[in-house]
């Protein structure tokens, strides 16, 4: 359901239903969860590209699949529900930088992993939605995510309606980075992916994403303190040694 490989630090999971236009069930989202359980622990890998196969990026939950659960018991539903939850929130936490590269519709489960990822590249054909509520479902653990992302107002806009936003509009809405050609996407975010791995330090990378998280729902004086301690841990980082020496010897630094 997903093909993973690692090269020169850039990890590539691609979404591999294109019969479904990559539709996520059980399956496939437990497939996902463990390639990202694998990947933030491999050294090999320093930058993840979520891409996919065929025509859509993902249309969000598989409905046969859904149907199927309308027989299922409360806590059977549950029990499904939070296996889904867990590989969001693994994205979420990922320690390496994350990008979408999107060609084709990013709708619910699938506009949820957009709007997780720290990049997100798109075709001018991309359209973006959270169509729940037009079959009578609700985006209920995508809309946290969403709404961290983009703001509750437009999450509302979002959520409530179920309309298709086109690429232009998700982004002047902030949910995606940038927009490029279908002939120019794979190489803007391979370049993107392997500047990244030049020029930043992982180490800083993880711990800037980790105190992001962390200070999620604090007080003013909670985050400052939090960005204090994270501040005074790093410089005693070998990566922060490493990155001031070669800046005060002039000499060129890879991170790589």
């Amino acid at each position: 359901m997903i093909e993973c490989h690692i090269e020169n630090k850039i990890a590539t999971i691609t979404l591999n239903r294109p019969e479904k236009r990559n539709a996520l069930d059980h399956h496939m989202a437990q497939a996902i969860h463990q390639a990202l359980i694998q990947l933030k622990d491999d050294e090999n890998c320093k930058v993840l590209v979520i891409k996919a196969n065929g025509e859509a990026f993902c249309a969000g939950a598989d409905l046969s699949y859904l149907k199927t659960l309308q027989s299922n018991s409360y806590e059977q539903n549950l029990e499904d529900s939070t296996s889904l939850m867990e590989m969001f929130k693994a994205l979420d936490a990922f320690p390496k930088i994350t990008i979408a590269q999107v060609e084709g519709a990013a709708f619910a489960g699938g506009c949820g992993l957009v709007s997780l990822c720290d990049f997100s590249y798109a075709t001018p054909e991309s359209s973006f939605a959270y169509t729940e509520v037009k079959i009578g479902f609700i985006p209920a653990i995508v809309s946290v995510f969403l709404s961290a992302k983009i703001g509750e107002n437009r999450a509302k806009k979002m959520l409530l309606t179920g309309d298709i936003f086109t690429a232009e509009q998700a982004l002047n809405m902030q949910l995606i980075t940038a927009i490029a050609d279908k002939e120019t996407i794979s190489t803007v975010v391979n370049e993107l992916a392997s500047n990244l791995v030049k020029t930043v330090s992982a180490d800083s990378i993880q711990i800037t994403k980790q105190l992001l998280s962390d200070i999620k729902g604090k007080t003013l004086n909670e985050q400052l303190n939090m960005a204090a301690e994270a501040n005074a841990k790093a410089r005693s980082s070998n990566d922060c040694k490493k990155g001031i020496n070669a800046f005060l010897n002039k000499e060129k630094l890879s991170w790589n």
